[in-house]
């Protein structure tokens, strides 16, 4: 069987955060229908994994499990080279109970001061997996290179966007008009990976 997916397909996005749900489905040229996790009242599954691409695959899976849909599900975050890698898995969890991206990035200068870095140098990974309920699926993986910068800049994007300032670019995710950071973005280049294998 080809793993196609046919336009106008409904999709389950297995995530809480209905930010990354826009983001997505802009990705995605709007060629789908993108129902959100949370919007379908579905549980969040632990992220038991110790990579991107295993938990991407792990929430795909139990979003498609329990709705009965195509799931697709993404595990992203900033990795630090300063900070042995970190926050890496961990990016949402630095930012609290209550997603404060503030304090996360707060976090992150905090550790670099205490380990005295002079490298700022972070990337930024996408793991897309697309599961099938009860069937296959297909997992991809994105990266970007940048520095990071303090204090943050820009109020555009979400999550760590406003600390991270792609190579080759002067401004911050956070400052960048969306269709600039689509188009160069570690989701972005994931998105390609998976557009290839998937339509």
């Amino acid at each position: 069987m080809a793993l196609k997916l046919e336009p106008g397909t409904r999709l389950v996005v297995a995530t809480h955060n209905p930010g990354k749900a826009r983001e997505l489905a802009e990705i995605l040229d709007n060629r789908f229908t993108l129902v959100a996790a949370g919007d379908l009242g579905l549980a969040e599954p632990d992220e038991t994994e110790t990579t991107f691409v295993g938990n991407a695959l792990l929430k795909a899976r139990a979003a498609a499990e329990a709705s009965g849909l195509v799931a697709l599900a993404d595990d992203s975050g900033l990795s630090v080279a300063a900070l042995d890698g970190a926050p890496g898995i961990y990016s949402a969890r630095w930012a609290g109970p209550g997603r404060d991206f503030a304090i996360a990035m707060a976090k992150v200068e905090e550790r670099l001061e205490e380990a005295q870095a002079r490298d700022m140098s972070a990337w930024f990974t996408s793991a897309l997996a697309v599961a099938w309920p009860g069937g296959p699926a297909v997992v991809v993986e994105g990266r970007v290179d940048g520095t990071l910068t303090f204090p943050p800049r820009g109020d555009k994007g979400f999550g760590y966007d406003p600390i991270f300032i792609p190579d080759g670019h002067t401004q911050t995710f956070g400052e960048m008009e969306a269709l600039q950071k689509d188009g160069m973005s570690h989701r972005a280049r994931a998105f390609a990976k998976l557009k290839a294998a998937l339509l």
